[in-house]
Protein backbone atom coordinates (compact mmCIF):
# COMPACT_ATOMS: atom_id res chain seq x y z
CA UNK A 1 0.00 0.00 0.00
CA UNK A 2 1.49 3.36 -0.88
CA UNK A 3 1.34 6.19 1.60
CA UNK A 4 -0.99 8.30 -0.71
CA UNK A 5 -3.52 4.80 -0.27
CA UNK A 6 -2.90 4.81 3.93
CA UNK A 7 -4.07 8.31 3.73
CA UNK A 8 -6.75 8.48 2.19
CA UNK A 9 -8.01 4.63 4.70
CA UNK A 10 -6.54 6.51 7.73
CA UNK A 11 -9.21 8.71 8.84
CA UNK A 12 -7.87 10.27 11.62
CA UNK A 13 -4.28 11.47 13.45
CA UNK A 14 -4.06 13.31 16.58
CA UNK A 15 -2.14 16.32 16.79
CA UNK A 16 0.42 17.66 18.81
CA UNK A 17 1.46 21.34 19.47
CA UNK A 18 3.59 21.81 22.60
CA UNK A 19 6.77 23.91 23.06
CA UNK A 20 8.13 26.79 25.33
CA UNK A 21 4.81 28.41 25.07
CA UNK A 22 3.22 25.51 27.19
CA UNK A 23 5.02 27.31 30.29
CA UNK A 24 3.56 30.19 29.82
CA UNK A 25 0.09 28.71 29.43
CA UNK A 26 -1.30 31.91 27.49
CA UNK A 27 -0.66 34.34 29.90
CA UNK A 28 2.03 37.00 30.03
CA UNK A 29 2.92 39.63 33.05
CA UNK A 30 -0.88 39.52 34.14
CA UNK A 31 -2.22 39.20 30.31
CA UNK A 32 -4.60 36.41 29.43
CA UNK A 33 -4.19 35.30 25.72
CA UNK A 34 -7.41 36.13 23.46
CA UNK A 35 -5.75 34.16 20.96
CA UNK A 36 -4.30 30.83 19.84
CA UNK A 37 -1.64 29.95 22.79
CA UNK A 38 1.38 29.23 20.90
CA UNK A 39 1.13 32.93 19.55
CA UNK A 40 2.50 34.21 22.70
CA UNK A 41 5.19 35.66 22.01
CA UNK A 42 4.16 37.49 18.73
CA UNK A 43 0.92 39.15 20.86
CA UNK A 44 3.30 40.39 23.76
CA UNK A 45 6.09 41.29 21.54
CA UNK A 46 8.33 38.98 24.09
CA UNK A 47 12.05 39.30 23.33
CA UNK A 48 14.14 37.18 23.22
CA UNK A 49 16.10 37.32 25.68
CA UNK A 50 13.00 36.63 28.03
CA UNK A 51 11.50 34.49 26.20
CA UNK A 52 14.75 31.94 26.08
CA UNK A 53 14.46 31.93 29.77
CA UNK A 54 11.46 29.15 29.31
CA UNK A 55 14.11 27.06 28.19
CA UNK A 56 16.11 27.30 31.11
CA UNK A 57 12.95 26.18 33.20
CA UNK A 58 11.59 23.77 30.45
CA UNK A 59 11.56 20.28 32.13
CA UNK A 60 8.71 18.49 31.55
CA UNK A 61 9.26 15.52 34.24
CA UNK A 62 5.84 13.82 33.24
CA UNK A 63 5.94 13.63 29.74
CA UNK A 64 5.69 9.78 28.62
CA UNK A 65 5.96 8.97 24.82
CA UNK A 66 4.34 5.67 25.20
CA UNK A 67 1.33 7.40 26.70
CA UNK A 68 0.69 9.85 23.86
CA UNK A 69 0.87 7.59 21.28
CA UNK A 70 -1.21 5.17 23.36
CA UNK A 71 -3.83 8.10 24.44
CA UNK A 72 -3.82 8.12 20.15
CA UNK A 73 -3.96 4.79 19.49
CA UNK A 74 -7.21 4.01 21.90
CA UNK A 75 -8.91 6.70 20.56
CA UNK A 76 -8.62 5.10 17.16
CA UNK A 77 -6.13 7.45 15.13
CA UNK A 78 -3.71 6.19 12.91
CA UNK A 79 -1.13 9.02 12.51
CA UNK A 80 0.49 11.52 15.14
CA UNK A 81 2.02 15.05 13.99
CA UNK A 82 3.92 16.76 16.52
CA UNK A 83 5.26 20.30 16.39
CA UNK A 84 8.93 19.78 15.70
CA UNK A 85 9.79 23.32 15.49
CA UNK A 86 7.06 26.13 15.78
CA UNK A 87 6.97 29.90 14.87
CA UNK A 88 9.22 30.56 18.18
CA UNK A 89 12.13 28.95 16.43
CA UNK A 90 12.96 26.24 19.82
CA UNK A 91 13.22 22.92 18.37
CA UNK A 92 11.70 19.52 20.18
CA UNK A 93 14.55 17.60 18.40
CA UNK A 94 18.26 17.49 18.74
CA UNK A 95 19.59 19.37 16.33
CA UNK A 96 23.14 20.02 15.19
CA UNK A 97 22.15 23.28 13.51
CA UNK A 98 20.93 24.99 16.29
CA UNK A 99 21.74 25.10 20.05
CA UNK A 100 18.29 26.43 20.75
CA UNK A 101 16.16 23.12 21.23
CA UNK A 102 15.29 20.73 23.93
CA UNK A 103 18.53 18.95 24.40
CA UNK A 104 20.93 21.30 24.59
CA UNK A 105 19.18 24.31 25.92
CA UNK A 106 17.18 23.04 28.75
CA UNK A 107 17.48 21.05 31.93
CA UNK A 108 15.00 18.20 30.28
CA UNK A 109 17.82 17.21 28.14
CA UNK A 110 16.00 14.49 25.99
CA UNK A 111 15.60 14.39 22.70
CA UNK A 112 11.15 14.74 22.08
CA UNK A 113 11.16 13.94 18.84
CA UNK A 114 13.78 10.72 19.55
CA UNK A 115 11.44 9.53 21.91
CA UNK A 116 8.50 9.42 20.06
CA UNK A 117 9.67 7.92 17.01
CA UNK A 118 10.67 4.96 19.42
CA UNK A 119 7.19 4.74 20.65
CA UNK A 120 5.20 5.02 17.31
CA UNK A 121 6.99 2.38 16.04
CA UNK A 122 6.67 0.31 18.79
CA UNK A 123 3.24 0.88 18.90
CA UNK A 124 2.83 0.73 15.05
CA UNK A 125 1.52 4.02 14.82
CA UNK A 126 2.77 6.22 12.02
CA UNK A 127 4.22 9.32 12.72
CA UNK A 128 4.37 12.96 10.93
CA UNK A 129 5.72 16.02 11.90
CA UNK A 130 5.07 19.91 12.15
CA UNK A 131 8.14 22.81 11.25
CA UNK A 132 7.20 26.50 10.28
CA UNK A 133 9.52 26.73 7.56
CA UNK A 134 8.80 30.22 6.83
CA UNK A 135 8.51 31.85 10.33
CA UNK A 136 10.87 31.82 12.72
CA UNK A 137 11.00 34.58 15.61
CA UNK A 138 14.23 33.81 17.02
CA UNK A 139 15.87 34.18 14.07
CA UNK A 140 16.60 37.96 12.60
CA UNK A 141 16.11 36.87 9.43
CA UNK A 142 12.68 34.84 9.55
CA UNK A 143 10.13 35.26 6.95
CA UNK A 144 7.21 36.95 6.90
CA UNK A 145 8.34 40.42 7.22
CA UNK A 146 5.97 41.49 4.34
CA UNK A 147 3.20 40.67 5.89
CA UNK A 148 0.88 41.72 8.83
CA UNK A 149 -1.26 39.31 10.76
CA UNK A 150 -4.69 40.68 12.42
CA UNK A 151 -6.25 37.85 14.47
CA UNK A 152 -9.61 39.31 14.80
CA UNK A 153 -12.44 41.86 13.45
CA UNK A 154 -10.28 44.72 14.96
CA UNK A 155 -8.25 45.62 11.78
CA UNK A 156 -6.68 49.12 12.47
CA UNK A 157 -9.58 49.54 15.83
CA UNK A 158 -8.37 51.85 18.19
CA UNK A 159 -5.21 52.28 16.31
CA UNK A 160 -4.51 48.05 16.63
CA UNK A 161 -1.51 47.04 14.40
CA UNK A 162 -2.42 43.25 14.52
CA UNK A 163 0.36 40.75 15.09
CA UNK A 164 3.58 40.46 13.30
CA UNK A 165 4.51 37.26 11.32
CA UNK A 166 8.07 38.36 11.77
CA UNK A 167 10.18 39.85 15.16
CA UNK A 168 10.00 43.06 14.18
CA UNK A 169 10.33 44.05 18.23
CA UNK A 170 13.53 42.42 18.53
CA UNK A 171 14.79 43.47 14.65
CA UNK A 172 12.35 46.00 13.56
CA UNK A 173 14.60 47.20 10.42
CA UNK A 174 13.15 44.91 7.82
CA UNK A 175 14.98 46.60 4.67
CA UNK A 176 17.84 43.90 5.74
CA UNK A 177 15.83 41.06 6.48
CA UNK A 178 16.75 38.14 4.06
CA UNK A 179 14.95 35.03 4.37
CA UNK A 180 17.72 33.28 2.34
CA UNK A 181 20.22 33.75 5.18
CA UNK A 182 17.49 32.56 7.44
CA UNK A 183 16.77 29.13 5.21
CA UNK A 184 20.28 28.31 4.43
CA UNK A 185 21.54 28.51 7.77
CA UNK A 186 18.61 27.16 9.90
CA UNK A 187 15.36 25.50 8.19
CA UNK A 188 16.89 23.79 4.89
CA UNK A 189 19.56 21.79 7.32
CA UNK A 190 17.20 21.01 10.32
CA UNK A 191 14.61 19.62 8.06
CA UNK A 192 17.12 17.46 6.95
CA UNK A 193 18.14 16.39 10.31
CA UNK A 194 14.05 15.78 11.09
CA UNK A 195 14.39 13.68 7.57
CA UNK A 196 17.21 11.43 8.20
CA UNK A 197 17.32 11.33 11.82
CA UNK A 198 14.28 9.91 12.94
CA UNK A 199 13.36 6.86 10.61
CA UNK A 200 10.47 6.48 8.71
CA UNK A 201 7.90 9.56 8.69
CA UNK A 202 4.51 9.74 6.95
CA UNK A 203 4.39 13.51 6.17
CA UNK A 204 5.84 16.73 6.85
CA UNK A 205 3.42 19.51 7.99
CA UNK A 206 4.77 22.97 6.88
CA UNK A 207 2.70 26.11 7.90
CA UNK A 208 1.96 29.57 7.46
CA UNK A 209 4.17 29.90 3.69
CA UNK A 210 2.33 33.43 2.76
CA UNK A 211 4.47 35.69 0.93
CA UNK A 212 7.22 32.35 0.29
CA UNK A 213 8.89 32.43 -2.92
CA UNK A 214 8.09 29.81 -5.20
CA UNK A 215 12.06 28.30 -5.01
CA UNK A 216 12.09 27.86 -1.32
CA UNK A 217 8.87 25.30 -1.70
CA UNK A 218 9.63 23.48 -4.11
CA UNK A 219 13.63 23.03 -2.72
CA UNK A 220 12.11 21.79 0.61
CA UNK A 221 9.30 19.51 -1.42
CA UNK A 222 12.13 18.23 -3.63
CA UNK A 223 14.16 17.48 -0.48
CA UNK A 224 11.55 15.70 1.64
CA UNK A 225 11.24 13.42 -1.75
CA UNK A 226 14.77 12.59 -2.01
CA UNK A 227 15.36 11.50 1.41
CA UNK A 228 12.20 9.75 2.57
CA UNK A 229 10.10 9.42 -1.12
CA UNK A 230 7.15 7.82 0.70
CA UNK A 231 6.65 10.49 2.97
CA UNK A 232 3.64 13.21 1.70
CA UNK A 233 3.72 17.10 2.13
CA UNK A 234 0.76 19.28 3.07
CA UNK A 235 -0.44 22.09 1.06
CA UNK A 236 0.94 24.68 3.62
CA UNK A 237 4.31 24.01 1.96
CA UNK A 238 3.07 26.72 -0.46
CA UNK A 239 3.18 27.87 -4.04
CA UNK A 240 0.47 24.80 -5.16
CA UNK A 241 2.57 22.04 -4.20
CA UNK A 242 1.90 19.16 -1.85
CA UNK A 243 0.65 16.15 -1.75
CA UNK A 244 -2.68 16.70 0.12
CA UNK A 245 -4.61 19.58 1.05
CA UNK A 246 -4.60 20.63 4.78
CA UNK A 247 -7.57 22.84 5.12
CA UNK A 248 -7.69 25.86 7.20
CA UNK A 249 -7.72 26.25 11.16
CA UNK A 250 -10.75 24.08 12.35
CA UNK A 251 -12.80 24.43 8.85
CA UNK A 252 -14.44 21.08 7.42
CA UNK A 253 -14.69 20.06 4.30
CA UNK A 254 -17.94 20.75 2.32
CA UNK A 255 -18.22 17.80 -0.41
CA UNK A 256 -17.44 14.78 -1.24
CA UNK A 257 -13.54 14.25 -2.91
CA UNK A 258 -11.40 11.47 -3.98
CA UNK A 259 -8.48 13.98 -2.93
CA UNK A 260 -6.32 13.52 -0.16
CA UNK A 261 -7.70 16.40 2.10
CA UNK A 262 -7.38 17.01 6.18
CA UNK A 263 -9.18 19.04 7.89
CA UNK A 264 -7.21 20.36 11.40
CA UNK A 265 -9.76 20.67 14.66
CA UNK A 266 -8.63 21.70 18.02
CA UNK A 267 -10.40 20.06 20.70
CA UNK A 268 -10.94 23.02 22.43
CA UNK A 269 -9.75 26.96 21.38
CA UNK A 270 -6.38 26.95 21.07
CA UNK A 271 -3.30 24.79 19.83
CA UNK A 272 -0.85 25.21 22.18
CA UNK A 273 -1.68 25.24 25.73
CA UNK A 274 -3.70 27.48 27.92
CA UNK A 275 -4.23 26.43 31.35
CA UNK A 276 -7.76 28.80 31.26
CA UNK A 277 -9.21 27.26 27.79
CA UNK A 278 -11.62 25.00 29.03
CA UNK A 279 -14.07 25.13 25.52
CA UNK A 280 -13.51 21.39 25.11
CA UNK A 281 -15.39 19.37 22.51
CA UNK A 282 -17.48 16.55 23.84
CA UNK A 283 -17.30 13.21 22.28
CA UNK A 284 -20.32 13.36 20.69
CA UNK A 285 -19.04 16.70 18.66
CA UNK A 286 -16.22 15.08 17.41
CA UNK A 287 -18.02 12.12 16.61
CA UNK A 288 -20.48 14.70 14.51
CA UNK A 289 -17.22 16.28 12.89
CA UNK A 290 -15.50 12.71 12.01
CA UNK A 291 -18.44 12.15 10.24
CA UNK A 292 -18.52 15.23 8.44
CA UNK A 293 -14.68 14.68 7.37
CA UNK A 294 -15.19 10.45 6.79
CA UNK A 295 -18.64 11.51 4.60
CA UNK A 296 -16.52 14.09 2.49
CA UNK A 297 -13.65 11.87 1.94
CA UNK A 298 -11.28 13.70 4.32
CA UNK A 299 -9.31 12.92 7.40
CA UNK A 300 -9.51 14.46 10.79
CA UNK A 301 -7.00 15.48 12.53
CA UNK A 302 -7.64 16.62 16.19
CA UNK A 303 -5.00 18.47 17.80
CA UNK A 304 -4.17 18.63 21.90
CA UNK A 305 -1.70 21.03 23.69
CA UNK A 306 0.15 19.30 26.42
CA UNK A 307 1.15 20.90 29.10
CA UNK A 308 4.20 22.60 30.51
CA UNK A 309 5.01 19.11 32.08
CA UNK A 310 4.04 16.91 29.79
CA UNK A 311 0.83 15.81 30.02
CA UNK A 312 -2.27 15.58 28.11
CA UNK A 313 -4.89 17.32 29.80
CA UNK A 314 -7.06 15.13 31.49
CA UNK A 315 -10.03 16.38 29.82
CA UNK A 316 -8.83 15.66 26.36
CA UNK A 317 -8.01 12.35 27.72
CA UNK A 318 -11.50 11.41 28.56
CA UNK A 319 -12.54 12.52 25.60
CA UNK A 320 -9.70 10.89 23.41
CA UNK A 321 -10.63 7.44 25.49
CA UNK A 322 -14.33 8.29 24.85
CA UNK A 323 -14.16 8.35 21.02
CA UNK A 324 -13.30 5.01 19.44
CA UNK A 325 -12.81 6.74 16.07
CA UNK A 326 -12.80 3.91 13.23
CA UNK A 327 -12.52 0.54 15.55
Amino acid sequence: MTNKEWFKQARAGMMIHWGLYSVLGGEWKGKRMDYIGEWIMSKYEIPNKEYEKLAHIFNPIYFDAEEWVLTAKAAGMKYIVVTSKHHDGFALFHSKVDRYNVVDATPFGRDVIGELAEACRKYDMKLGLYYSQNIDWHEPHGGGYDMRFYHSNNRGVNGDPGMSWDNDWDYPNRSVKDYNICYEKKIKPQVKEILTNYGELCLIWFDTPFGLPEYYSRDLFDMVKKYQPNCLVNSRIGNGLGDYLSLGDNKLPVTYTDDLVESPITLNDTWGYKSFDNNWKSPERVREIYEKCRICGANLLLNIGPDYLGRLPSPAVDIMNALNLGL
